[in-house]
């Protein structure tokens, strides 16, 4: 794949040129194991060679081919948006996001390997920026390339790229809207994540959409990412996820979390354009609400 920008300003390498674009140190590394090439005006050229405005200046990113360990899935995907660089997917509950020991063959990973290799796309790695776990559902970005996920990942440090999800939790919220400010790390004798000083900054913030005796609907945003951290935070002041069995939520009403990825928001690292999407709830979860 090509890639190629017009230098605007006087005394810039092209490495530097190519560095305002979103190409990462790690990415330059990358690029020299695998045979990229910086072209200048059509001619490849070493990253420090001087450019000068108007000249083109374009990047050769090496295709990544398929890894024979990941088997090609055939089952549907929902596709929300798809364009040279990325794809949002819209998730369904119970599905793994990358493949492991409990499941090699049919995972969202797999699956969109079997719509790469359909489409006919030289580049067969789907990078998963913007991971869910196995019984959440909701809105999935991936980068189709290792630039792309160079690009995304930046977003990600820089907190450009904005998650939202919809939350019901048990109880009732004394707050309308609040920040969960709370240190988590992995507890010593399970899976789950845990409130502890010793732990890593996590914050998560809240506003209550919809209410009721039993349970609260709660709009979130996750300003860290943190393994498990809405489920971990809600359930440190004592209100789990309905359905989340891990933290402690009741099942009465719904037989997974009821956590949902509902919005994303991230911007289009060629054409700058802000990219919006929206997914409506589950049927489990709206079943619960209404």
């Amino acid at each position: 794949m090509k890639f190629t920008w017009t230098v605007e300003s006087a005394g810039l390498s092209a490495k530097q040129v190519l560095s305002q674009h979103g190409v990462s140190h790690r990415m330059f590394t990358q690029l020299n194991q695998s045979n990229g090439q910086i072209l200048v005006n059509g001619v490849s050229v070493q990253p420090a060679v001087k450019v000068q405005p108007n000249d083109e200046v374009a990047l050769v990113v090496p295709v990544e081919p398929a890894d024979p360990e990941v088997p090609v899935s055939s089952e549907p995907l929902q596709i929300v948006n798809e364009d040279q660089n990325t794809l949002v997917i819209l998730k369904p509950a119970g599905l793994t996001a990358v493949p492991g020991p409990s499941n090699r063959t049919d995972t969202l990973v797999n699956r969109v390997k079997g719509h790469l290799v359909k489409m006919g796309d030289q580049n067969l790695v789907p990078h998963i920026i913007t991971r869910l776990d196995r019984d959440t559902s909701g809105l999935v970005l991936i980068a189709k390339h290792r630039l792309a996920n160079s690009w995304l990942n930046q977003q990600l440090a820089d907190h450009r790229l904005k998650k939202r999800y919809l939350a019901i939790v048990s109880g009732q919220l004394e707050k309308n809207h609040d920040l969960i400010d709370a240190p988590l790390k992995r507890s010593d004798d399970g899976f789950d994540q845990i409130v502890s000083p010793d732990g890593k900054s996590a914050q998560t913030e809240y506003w209550v959409r919809q209410a009721s005796a039993d349970w609260t609907l709660v709009e979130v945003l996750l300003h860290t990412g943190r393994t498990h951290q809405i489920r971990a935070h809600f359930r440190s002041i004592g209100h789990p996820l309905l359905g989340d069995e891990l933290y402690g939520g009741p099942s009465d009403q719904i037989t997974r979390q009821a956590l949902h990825a509902y919005q994303l928001d991230y911007q289009d690292s060629v054409t700058n354009e802000p990219m919006h999407f929206e997914a409506d709830l589950p049927a489990d979860m709206l079943k619960v609400i209404h």
